[in-house]
């Protein structure tokens, strides 16, 4: 919306009080420091919003007289950032949070300052001081345990809905990208029947946008949806975190595919090949690329998409490569049993690149994903034969997976 439709929108609903889709706030300071209102309160109240169908707050507005107080030019600023503070670190997990800087008139026709703030419909459930909110009205209520059980199963946390099909808020058809869905489609059948049966898309409350798979394999960038679903690559040349050291940095924050081919290049680029002369020349790389594929292409298949704050971050070492994929293990699955055992978190991506994307050569074989549970394997076996060290898989907190992958040597 631009901002002169937004501005008479809000001056509408000014005249006409809050409701379930707006909330307005008054803003007090003490030393350049907002004080009031709240801050566990001014959380509940996001949170609440995000629980729900979304909505939006305005700073700067008696809730009760609905006066437009303004908020001074030297602290616009500083009360923006203030909002977006609590939305990042008074809720879990945070919210993502629109904001503006708007002049709306007082009563005596004056312009006034004030912070406009969207909250966008979530797809997961959000706490505040360790409770749920939901907004009833023009207020907020702690949910009753009963509905809150039903937010999380319509919201996948629980995972009785496979979280890869959810609808992504403000999604939409026509966000495909045109190039990206030919690979989906067959001829005389509608392309929304062919797009629904794939679980491309979604419905909820007769919404129908992109699910969290459609996002991430239909749009050019999927990071306007799903802030985290990228990779971060970088190369050191020593082998500590340092920024000294770095020699290369990239995002990739494409479709799912090209995040793979773009970290995959990343790592070949970056990687040292030495060689030796006792009997010719041989080359020896410092890692296996199909065992990089394989890792790559893992980290993207299935790392927890739910998760805010997490990307898939591919760090290369003088002496190791380190691939950390957000999330724990799925169900039971245990760092012991990734060599016998498959358990698949996102079942229809891993579907959707195994049936219509196709590996690169060094992975030796036509299908981006193998369905056989053979990833793990190859890569500890390729690895350790090149390197003469066995890769080490370690969980970080309980919430994200390390691989770690041993650069080989001449000495």
């Amino acid at each position: 919306m631009d901002r002169e439709k937004l501005v008479k929108d809000l001056m509408y609903h000014v005249r006409l009080g809050e409701d379930s889709s707006i909330e307005f706030k008054s803003i007090e300071f003490q030393n350049n420091n907002p004080y009031r209102p709240n801050k566990d309160k001014m959380a509940h109240e996001l949170a609440a919003f995000a629980n729900g169908q979304g909505g939006r707050m305005v700073l700067g507005i008696d809730d009760k007289t609905r006066e437009v107080l303004g908020i001074d030019e030297d602290k616009v600023g500083i009360a923006e950032e203030w909002i977006v503070n609590i939305s990042q670190s008074k809720i879990d997990p945070p919210v993502k949070l629109d904001t503006r800087l708007l002049q709306l008139p007082n009563r005596q026709g004056d312009l006034k300052n004030v912070v406009y703030v969207e909250v966008p419909k979530s797809i997961m459930v959000h706490s505040s001081a360790g409770k749920y909110y939901q907004r009833v009205g023009s207020t907020k209520q702690e949910m009753k345990p009963d509905v809150l059980a039903r937010l999380f199963q319509q919201r996948s946390q629980s995972r009785l809905i496979r979280f890869d099909e959810t609808l992504v808020p403000k999604s939409k058809i026509d966000d495909i990208d045109g190039s990206l869905k030919k690979k989906f489609l067959k001829p005389s059948i509608p392309e929304h029947e062919q797009f629904h049966k794939l679980h491309l898309t979604a419905t909820e409350d007769g919404d129908v946008g992109l699910s969290v798979t459609g996002v991430l394999l239909l749009t050019s960038e999927p990071t306007q949806w799903l802030a985290n679903a990228y990779i971060q690559c970088v190369a050191y040349s020593g082998v500590e975190r340092n920024a000294d050291e770095q020699m290369d940095a990239s995002d990739f924050n494409g479709p799912l595919d090209q995040q793979i081919n773009g970290a995959f290049e990343f790592v070949r680029k970056n990687m040292r090949i030495e060689a030796t002369k006792k009997v010719g020349r041989v080359d020896i790389p410092q890692y296996d690329l199909g065992a990089v594929f394989e890792a790559i292409v893992n980290a993207i298949a299935h790392r927890d998409y739910s998760m805010s704050g997490r990307r898939i971050r591919v760090h290369m070492f003088a002496d190791r490569l380190e691939i950390f994929s957000p999330g724990a293990l799925p169900n039971s699955l245990t760092i012991d049993g990734l060599m016998e055992n498959t358990v698949t978190r996102n079942e229809t991506i891993v579907n959707l690149l195994s049936r219509y994307y196709n590996a690169r050569e060094e992975a030796g074989r036509q299908a981006l994903i193998e369905r056989r549970g053979e990833g793990v394997p190859k890569i500890i076996k390729a690895s350790k034969e090149l390197s003469g060290k066995e890769p080490e898989y370690r969980l970080i907190d309980d919430n994200e997976l390390l691989l770690t992958i041993f650069a080989a040597s001449k000495n």
